[in-house]
């Protein structure tokens, strides 16, 4: 199995030479820095104290509009293979993920809140009876 994954690996950029192959692996790596950034935000916004909320929200939408407007112009300038000579499509791809890496961070995990300690079993002050009262 990993043999055929490093194979798969190794012969991407071969495979990526044609343009729509070029364009899916671009809309690949466009949804997976989507899927960062709302994590990212999504942790930022439980730390938010409830103040800032809307400030943090606001930024957040112009972060993810920023993307989109960023992935949309990338499609958008994906060349066909006659234009585009095939030494330049590595720099291509770098370029690319060049532009979209200010919207990538490091994915923070937000720490859980312990339970609160449980309160000690006391036994009760006149000693514990096996046979019931009544």
């Amino acid at each position: 199995m990993r043999a055929a994954l490093l194979l798969l690996m190794a012969s991407a950029p071969a495979l990526a030479q044609d343009a729509g192959v070029q364009r899916e692996l671009m809309q690949r790596r466009q949804a997976t820095d989507a899927f960062e950034l709302q994590l990212r935000q999504s942790q930022e916004a439980l730390k938010a104290p409830p103040a800032a909320r809307g400030e943090t929200e606001a930024r957040q939408r112009s972060e993810r509009q920023r993307l989109e407007n960023v992935s949309s112009d990338q499609l958008r300038d994906v060349k066909p293979d006659a234009q585009l000579p095939p030494q330049l499509r590595p720099y291509e791809m770098q370029k690319t993920d060049t532009e979209r890496a200010p919207f990538r961070g490091p994915i923070v995990e937000v720490p859980a809140r312990p339970a609160p300690k449980p309160e000690p079993i006391v036994p009760p002050r006149d000693g514990i009876r096996l046979d019931p009262q009544r």
